[in-house]
């Protein structure tokens, strides 16, 4: 694609004129592969949302004597419970004290719950460090995105935050290839070593974290234009002296920046009320928790936390096969999301969004009528396409990348991750625990009446309210 169809006619034409790609420009490599540390952090919260599914099998659950119903829910809930604790400080500290301390006291809280998890001798002690993994998991989840888009090259920008969910499945590999492993393990490592595992990318970002560049957008809010300025030189121009690097595209970014601050300074409703002060903010919000809440009520609850008791009920009961369809899942999901990523700027976010709606519709549907069938008949091939269903559900629950904004909507990727995580909570402690002992048939209709909504809200409502993005950008 043209610049222009990327980043805009403005931008585009003070962008360098160059026939290499960026992996043979020097700092554009260097800052791509920096920008991994941040990209990462989707990994750790994949890992640590699919850590859980595994321990659903036989042995984890005789061993934390056999939770189920709501205390089951509250196991799995415990991260989010986790999550929506930091939620009111997590956006303060990202602004006050820059992105990267925040990051990396996540990643040193994820490593501290490790601990706690992989020692855990009791079913409270294993829920308290699934709590400090939500915690520590914001810290690390909400910085990250913001602090790509303020780094990346502004034709990488689209791609880069969009790709950021899109590595949330290498920790469901890992979580969940782990897992596999593990699975003849009759003794307390079966999900020790799954739990020790869970450390595993925060110590990668650990590794190279020093080497990551601080947010130019929150130096110039600081003001420290100066040390912004060198970094976009740096990273954008390939500068090595600040003093050679302000370039037509540095100087023009650095400029968009400052004016954007200093209209965010002018305006006279601040706070919590400016969601709602205007239409176009009233929009936006809108927007944020319906993205939010659809997020986790559209059956994702289902496959994501209890994908070993769905296979139960069409009688896929023994641990190999259940830990071999999950890991299969996770690389089937990653090669997903990262086509998807790749299609933001052809397609646009609001046609890959309707398109995942639709697709997630049709396939519950299907997964719906076939579980009832086997659940009546035993029916063996009503069973496999109830399987079918659940790849070809996450293939279009994949196919929705979201562009994560940076810190002009700050406030409403709060108000996002609020809904995705208080959804979240009621989904799967409230609404599926029952569902998979033994109430099945009681839950067909609720979860038929579901689709309905993913029809009738997800779908048409948010053709409605959606516009596409494609080509916009803004600091």
């Amino acid at each position: 694609m043209k610049d222009e169809q990327i980043v805009g006619a403005a931008l585009a034409e003070v962008l360098p004129k160059t026939d290499k790609y960026w992996f043979q420009q020097s700092h554009l490599l260097r800052l791509n592969l920096l920008l991994l540390v941040p990209l990462l952090s989707s990994s750790v919260s994949g890992y640590d949302g699919r850590v859980l599914q595994p321990y659903l099998t036989e042995y984890q659950l005789t061993y934390f004597a056999n939770p189920t119903g709501v205390k089951l829910g509250d196991v799995n809930a415990a991260q989010s419970i986790g999550s929506v604790l930091a939620l009111p400080i997590v956006g303060y500290l990202a602004d006050r004290f820059g992105r990267k301390p925040v990051l990396l006291s996540g990643i040193i809280l994820i490593i501290m719950a490790t601990i706690v998890q992989s020692t855990s001798v009791n079913l409270p002690m294993f829920i308290v460090s699934r709590l400090l993994v939500g915690f520590g998991g914001m810290f690390v989840v909400h910085p990250s995105p913001m602090l790509i888009a303020e780094l990346a090259y502004p034709t990488h920008r689209g791609k880069y935050t969009s790709a950021f969910w899109t590595t949330y499945y290498l920790g469901a590999i890992l979580s969940s290839w782990a897992t596999f492993g593990c699975q003849d393990y009759q003794t307390e490592w079966a999900w020790r070593i799954p739990s020790i595992l869970q450390a595993g990318f925060p110590l990668v970002q650990l590794c190279f974290f020093a080497w990551v560049p601080e947010s130019p957008r929150w130096l110039i809010a600081s003001e420290r234009t100066a040390e912004a300025a060198a970094i976009l030189a740096r990273y954008h121009s390939g500068a090595q002296d600040p003093a050679e690097g302000h370039t037509p595209l540095v100087r023009r970014e650095v400029a968009e920046i400052v004016q954007t601050i200093q209209q965010e300074k002018k305006a006279e409703t601040t706070g919590l009320m400016a969601l709602v002060a205007t239409p176009g903010n009233r929009k936006r919000t809108l927007i944020a928790v319906c993205v939010g809440a659809f997020a986790q009520w559209n059956g994702i609850g289902v496959v994501s936390y209890y994908l070993t008791l769905v296979l139960n009920t069409v009688g896929i009961t023994d641990t190999f096969t259940q830990t071999l369809v999950n890991g299969l899942l996770q690389i089937f999901n990653f090669g997903a999301a990262l086509g998807a990523a790749f299609l933001v700027d052809r397609l646009g976010r609001r046609t890959l969004f309707l398109w995942s709606r639709a697709g997630m519709l049709a396939s519950y549907i299907v997964w719906t009528a076939c579980s009832a069938v086997n659940t009546e008949t035993g029916s063996k091939p009503a069973g496999i396409v109830v399987v079918a269903c659940l790849f070809t559900f996450y293939f279009h629950y994949d196919n929705s990348p979201t562009l994560y904004p940076n810190h002009p909507h700050i406030r409403t990727t709060i108000i996002t991750t609020i809904a995705t995580t208080i959804t979240t909570y009621f989904t799967i402690s409230a609404a599926h625990p029952y569902a998979t002992f033994g109430l099945a048939r009681q839950f067909r209709c609720p979860r038929f009446i579901q689709t309905i909504y993913i029809a009738g809200i997800q779908t048409s409502g948010l053709d409605y309210i959606l516009y596409s993005s494609k080509g916009a950008v803004r600091r």
